[in-house]
């Protein structure tokens, strides 16, 4: 016997009048329009005057409609809501792109908090459009726009760039764009001379050879927990956030492993949560740091604190967070009037250490966690030396030398 398709029993029903497929469509126009209003946070009611009244949302607020009949205060709730569906704003797109993001853990809870940061920095007003409107050209020239408005850097603009990206390729996908991501950037009319250019000097960025010492001695003087950990950042170079997610397990006599970092966002209070990520900044990040042999004694110490929890750096039960040791910093330059370096500039006085000592380049990409000895020397080599040091220098070369 040979098998009747479902498609074919479907066909036979319609033709045959037994399922009117009218019937079917009002159906189902009925429940979507039950389905809108019901998802309408706003109360419809019949005032004093006979009239209908209900609030549609506005931007940040509402706006109060007024109709004649129900039947016609319903639709608008409904069209409102069906061109919500259809025809999203830019930060609703946004929103979905980045919260699904972080829903398939693509990104962290801080990456999260960071995108939502540059897109209401840039996005308050045009974010509010609906997205099937604004065009390819608008699009361009507000990108464009935000290099002189907000005074943005080559890398502060990439990250302008990085968000619009992905929330453009999700309107795609979703059919709610006619041009693509790649389309809108190739038009884009930047060049390098439009990005403000940020000038650092050298005593911003790295503890010099003077100030070293006085910080070294100063911490070593007053060994605590949070001393403990800013010294190790001294002579290993780890983040800091790698330094306070360490275990006791991490170390080995004068080594310990990096393979843990911490991240920061904000809760449902708007209160910033610490917490660590069982993987550092990049997969060059998982490596061995080695502690000179000069401060062997500093691994001893490390030991000695909280033996028996979890992780090394913890004060008062809890372990101690990045902001602790960025406080205390900034607390000990102020003491020892060295202008005030946050602890990342003293792992860019690290890598400028081994550079300034012409340390074999693998075991440079060793122990800062970089993946090409360029990072490291273009964003991590500084001059250290005094200008005293340099002038020394200098007036040694025989060619500078009066006879």
């Amino acid at each position: 016997m040979q098998c009747v398709q479902d498609s074919d029993i479907l066909q036979f029903i319609i033709n045959n009048g037994i399922i009117n497929i009218n019937d079917i469509q009002n159906s189902m126009e009925a429940m979507k329009r039950k389905e809108l209003l019901e998802k309408h946070p706003y109360k419809i009611w019949q005032g004093k005057d006979g009239k209908w009244y209900t609030y549609i949302p506005d931007g940040e607020g509402r706006k109060l409609k007024k109709r004649i009949m129900q039947e016609s205060i319903e639709d608008d709730v409904i069209e409102y809501w069906r061109t919500q569906a259809e025809n999203p704003t830019i930060k609703e797109i946004f929103e979905e792109w980045n919260d699904r993001r972080l829903m398939l853990d693509k990104i962290s809870n801080a990456t999260h908090l960071r995108n939502k940061q540059i897109f209401n920095r840039h996005y308050k007003s045009f974010g509010t459009k609906r997205i099937k409107n604004v065009t390819l050209e608008e699009f361009e020239e507000f990108l464009e726009e935000q290099i002189p408005e907000h005074q943005l850097t080559a890398k502060a603009f990439s990250n302008l760039k990085t968000i619009t990206r992905g929330f453009l390729k999700r309107a795609r996908k979703r059919k709610l764009l006619t041009f693509s991501s790649d389309e809108l950037f190739q038009e884009l009319d930047t060049s390098e001379t439009d990005f403000k250019k940020v000038i650092k000097e050298d005593y911003e960025e790295v503890f010099d050879e003077a100030e070293m010492p006085i910080m070294i001695e100063y911490l070593k003087s007053n060994l605590d927990m949070v001393n403990i950990g800013i010294l190790l950042m001294f002579v290993t170079g780890a983040r800091v956030g790698e330094i306070v997610s360490l275990k006791h397990e991490d170390f080995e006599e004068n080594t310990f492993k990096i393979r843990r970092t911490e991240t920061r966002y904000l809760d449902q209070d708007n209160k910033y949560v610490y917490e660590v990520k069982e993987f550092p900044k990049s997969q060059a990040g998982v490596r061995t740091a080695i502690i000179p042999e000069d401060f062997f004694w500093l691994a001893r110490a490390i030991q000695r604190q909280n033996p028996f929890g979890e992780y090394v750096f913890v004060k008062n039960g809890k372990r101690i967070s990045t902001q602790s040791v960025r406080m205390r910093l900034k607390r000990i330059c102020q003491k020892l009037n060295i202008y005030h370096k946050s602890p990342h500039k003293i792992r860019k006085t690290y890598g400028t250490i081994l550079l300034d000592n012409h340390i074999d380049n693998k075991l440079i990409m060793g122990q800062m966690g970089h993946t090409d000895i360029l990072c490291t020397e273009n964003h991590y080599h500084r001059n250290r030396k005094s200008v005293d040091r340099k002038s020394q220098i200098l007036s040694s070369i025989p060619e500078f030398k009066a006879n």
